[in-house]
């Protein structure tokens, strides 16, 4: 269905950008929440992303960061798509928006990489390990993000939110949740200073990899992104060895020789190799992403509930915050 912005948008794009031809847009699927489409017009191979209409948290969908970040990496050893443009104007299409330059490439969604050879699936892993690296090499202040997030104790801050997240739900009764809670209160690590920027939502789902090659093109999806802690996107990263295949698409019922995909070791491994800080993942590390993923599908249950949705919808989220949950626990120790 075309959009009622569509024909805005072109007269926009010809204004703005010097464009001439008609305007074809297609939506993105994926589940993003910011919604996302193929915008294409003679000269231009673009990729559009907006913020949802309607009422929004405050800080919520928030595409100027979204721009503003990828736009500062650009010529970083973080590849990231060209950003095009940006208007604020939520008068042209009823929200702001920007573009970005299309980048040709292949997205999966399942960690095993359905498809691809072993070789390929390696060193697509390793490839990601250390675009994870160059993300959390680069200077803050240098490109222009010192003031991007608040330096410092970025896990006692990030551990009191998700706490009061979880303490607020309307679906309670998971003992594994409070249990994990308190442990993650009681081992809180030391601050170490250590700030660097935070992609937030760093997994399988969120990578490009290029068409011809097993090689990340471009880190996607920076909606979550601030100046945080480095170990938040490497433990978020590494929950997908703990959890099973039905628990959001994990790797621990896959054999991982057979099918090419580097240990857990080997991943932390090739990261180091290739940044410059010393920080060690913790179990505390793995720990709190895992408790931070339980409460994101608490409050996908909650959401279900009160829009009506079924039955089985919030139940199945109940489900993966249980099991995240108890996987925390392993995780900690």
């Amino acid at each position: 269905m075309t959009p009622d912005w569509q024909p805005a948008l072109e007269r926009w794009m010809h204004d703005r950008l010097g464009l001439t031809g008609g305007l074809a847009l297609d939506p993105i699927a994926g589940g993003q929440s910011n919604p996302t489409f193929f915008a294409r017009m003679e000269g231009a191979d673009c990729v559009l992303r907006k913020q949802p209409p309607g009422p929004l948290l405050r800080g919520a969908h928030a595409i100027d960061r979204e721009y503003r970040i990828q736009q500062a990496l650009a010529g970083t050893g973080v590849p990231v798509p060209r950003m095009v443009a940006y208007c604020d104007d939520p008068a042209v299409i009823g929200t702001p928006f920007y573009l970005m330059e299309r980048v040709p490439g292949r997205v999966w969604h399942e960690t095993t990489l359905p498809g691809v050879t072993p070789g390929d699936r390696r060193e697509m892993y390793l490839s990601v390990a250390r675009t994870m690296a160059a993300m959390h090499a680069v200077d803050p202040e240098a490109v222009g993000l010192g003031d991007f997030g608040r330096p410092g104790n970025y896990f006692a801050r990030q551990v009191a939110r998700w706490g009061r997240q979880w303490a607020e739900a309307e679906n309670r009764g998971i003992a594994e949740l409070d249990e994990l809670h308190d442990l993650l209160c009681a081992r809180l690590p030391e601050d170490d200073g250590l700030t660097t920027i935070a992609h937030g939502d760093f997994r399988i789902g969120n990578i490009l990899f290029a068409p011809d090659r097993p090689a990340v093109a471009a880190v996607l999806d920076w909606e979550l992104s601030t100046l945080g802690h480095p170990m938040a996107d490497l433990g978020f990263f590494c929950m997908c060895w703990r959890s099973r295949s039905d628990e959001y698409g994990g790797l621990a019922d896959t054999d991982w020789a057979a099918a090419g995909i580097p240990t857990k070791a080997e991943f932390l491994a090739e990261y180091r190799a290739h940044v410059p800080h010393k920080a060690d993942l913790l179990p505390f590390h793995e720990a709190f992403a895992l408790f931070r993923f339980a409460v994101i599908f608490v409050g996908i249950a909650d959401r279900a509930l009160q829009g009506n949705a079924a039955g089985d919808a919030a139940g199945d989220a109940m489900r993966l915050a249980r099991a995240f949950a108890r996987h925390g626990l392993d995780a900690a120790g």
